[in-house]
């Protein structure tokens, strides 16, 4: 009877654990892309650089807990190294052309360079201050944020299935954005595999010379696939529609073009420190009209779906967490805006506030939802 609670646990424990992905259960393209956009939509309401750093803490984690070897799964360092280039040149900016922000902390004198009457306002060099540089740093992180957080919707969500997963009448479209998604993650497997092969050869693959020695054979692979998707993509009937009334052809425009605006809208309005009054109604009456304008579209599709994914459980409470998190976050900065936007002027030290960190940690719900790659075992 001693054991009896320790056998019960070893029981239990695997039941709360997350099954194994297949082929049958993997979690929607969607949903993982909803959760990266949640995050990165809470990234836009914020400058303090604790909350940032959790966001892309949270992003790398769950990242590095679910994506698998795939070819797109590798591309997200490519974007970490990205955001890192946005901040430096972002300095470099702020020290060169200076800072909209005054500040008393010089930290160094750069030569001024004198420019004509026409060009007021602008200089170039001078004084450069700790606070105009902590405001370029925030701005600076803040964009790498929203980049990071698009790299781990691309290394955790499979651009063919989310291509399959959209509605018929943005298929064409779709299809054009798989096609642009997936360039970067290839071209960054085909510059590892050829920069691995230069190495097991003893050439050089580091350096200007190296770069130009790789980049040939890297946009010959890159026209080659494009030749080969050209002629799939033919061979599949690409671009055959169905017949549809000129009438259902302009109802679907006039309701897909303003349901786009009214969602453009809606979404500025919750982004807005001013529009939180009017951003959901518009976005919710901008959905509706974008849904039946899609509804209608579909229409002159005559493509089937072989096997489509399923929006099952796991994929609501994914989707959820990130949504959560952008709620969250848009809620308390109305409430308490210098937490979430420490001010620069004067200088003071940034502080993590709890409860927004504690909404930022729900990001981390998919790393213990989703279902686990094989590898992972």
């Amino acid at each position: 009877m001693a054991h009896g609670p320790l056998q019960l646990a070893r029981r239990v424990r695997p039941a709360l654990l997350a099954p194994l992905a297949t082929r049958s259960n993997a979690l929607h393209a969607g949903a993982w892309w909803l959760w990266a956009l949640g995050l990165a939509a809470a990234a836009s309401r914020t400058r303090n650089p604790l909350l940032l750093a959790l966001l892309i803490g949270v992003a790398g984690y769950v990242v590095a807990a679910r994506r698998t070897n795939s070819p797109w799964a590798r591309s997200y360092g490519a974007f970490v190294k990205l955001g890192l280039v946005i901040i430096a040149i972002r300095l470099l900016f702020a020290m060169v052309l200076g800072s909209p922000v005054p500040g008393t902390h010089v930290l160094f004198t750069l030569p001024e360079v004198p420019l004509p009457e026409w060009a007021r306002g602008v200089r170039l060099g001078g004084r450069v201050t700790a606070e105009g540089l902590l405001f370029a740093l925030y701005d600076a992180l803040r964009l790498a944020t929203l980049l990071i957080c698009v790299g781990a919707a691309n290394a955790l969500a499979s651009p063919a299935r989310l291509l399959k997963s959209l509605p018929g009448a943005l298929y064409e479209a779709g299809v054009a954005v798989v096609v642009a998604m997936t360039f970067a993650p290839n071209l960054v497997a085909d510059v590892r595999r050829l920069r691995a092969a230069r190495r097991l050869r003893g050439r050089p693959d580091r350096g200007l010379r190296g770069l130009f020695q790789v980049g040939l054979p890297v946009l010959e692979g890159a026209l080659e696939r494009s030749v080969a998707l050209a002629a799939a993509m033919d061979a599949r009937g690409y671009g055959r529609t169905a017949a549809v009334p000129p009438a259902v052809r302009r109802t679907t425009a006039a309701l897909t073009v303003g349901g786009l605006i009214g969602v453009c809208l809606g979404t500025y309005g919750l982004l807005a420190d001013q529009g939180g009054g009017f951003g959901v109604p518009v976005l919710a009456l901008g959905l509706a009209a974008a849904l039946a304008g899609l509804w209608l579209g579909g229409r002159r599709s005559v493509r089937s779906r072989y096997r489509p994914d399923r929006w099952g459980v796991r994929a609501w409470v994914v989707a959820g967490s990130g949504v959560a998190v952008a709620a969250l976050l848009i809620r308390l900065g109305s409430l308490t805006p210098a937490q979430l936007n420490p001010p620069t002027v004067p200088l003071t030290a940034p502080e993590l506030p709890l409860w927004p960190a504690a909404a930022v940690l729900l990001g981390l719900v998919p790393a213990f939802v989703a279902p686990r790659p094989p590898e992972s075992t």
